[in-house]
């Protein structure tokens, strides 16, 4: 586990898996064994949630992160190094082109209206980057070709920096069960949300409520409806799930 902030530049060049888990993946992985076996055998696992910084260090366990790490915590980190990689390579004199050196960044999920919006801001904050994109259809369950489309589509692109957004616990599944199919050199984040909080179709808290750990409040208050079950029964859940872990 990434335990720090600072420790993200630690993280090693080439094929990394690097996942996030919070309250609700916690819950989730306890029911799903694929997902608990995909969080556990990725190269790296993120701290999202001040509730896992917690809960680890009263446990006492293994890993004892020292603060949260959202995902965009590690989207911002590593779409900046690779933006001044690429920049660095088009001001270099010995390089032919700006295009020949440009880093290529992928995002594979989410909706071509979305993907659009990222496209488009992406050219605005990292003019360095060639930016790419897929969006798989939309189905609980892929097929077989769907499959092998997203894994060609992929390869092809062989991107510098791979960003899956398909919502957890699919993408963490998809990129687990696929990555000995994935031909590519680069740092690969399953980062969900982080898609929307880029292209601005959903707000992130203010940072008043990320400093004080209630980001998830924020987006309770924001969209009741849809995150009720998740914030006020998952986060009972989760303390319950602590404590029996505590207990055993």
């Amino acid at each position: 586990m990434v335990c720090s902030r600072q420790e993200l530049a630690a993280i090693p060049d080439g094929k990394v898996l690097i996942n996030t888990i919070n309250a609700h993946s916690y819950n989730t992985a306890l029911k799903d064994s694929l997902f608990q076996e995909a969080l556990l055998n990725g190269d790296y696992l993120i701290p999202d949630g001040a509730s896992i910084v917690k809960a680890c260090r009263w446990l006492k366990a293994k890993s004892l992160p020292k603060e949260r790490i959202a995902g965009w915590d590690l989207f911002e980190y590593e779409m900046n190094k690779l933006e001044e990689m690429s920049k660095k390579l088009a001001n270099d004199s010995e390089a032919h082109s700006a295009q020949q050196s440009a880093k290529k960044v992928m995002f594979m999920g989410s909706s071509e209206r979305v993907l659009a919006l990222i496209r488009e801001k992406a050219a605005l904050l990292y003019p360095h980057l060639e930016v790419v994109s897929y969006s798989p259809p939309y189905k609980p369950q892929f097929s077989d070709a769907d499959n092998a489309a997203i894994i060609s589509a992929i390869n092809d692109a062989n991107p510098d920096l791979l960003w899956i957004g398909m919502t957890a616990p699919k993408q963490e599944k998809w990129t687990y069960s696929h990555w000995d199919e994935l031909d590519i050199h680069c740092h690969v984040g399953t980062v969900g949300a982080v898609f929307d909080f880029f292209a601005g179709t959903y707000q992130r808290a203010p940072l008043w409520w990320q400093n004080h750990s209630l980001e998830w409040l924020y987006r309770l208050i924001k969209e009741p409806k849809r995150m009720w079950r998740r914030y006020i029964i998952g986060n009972t859940l989760f303390l319950w799930n602590v404590l029996k872990e505590k207990l055993q």
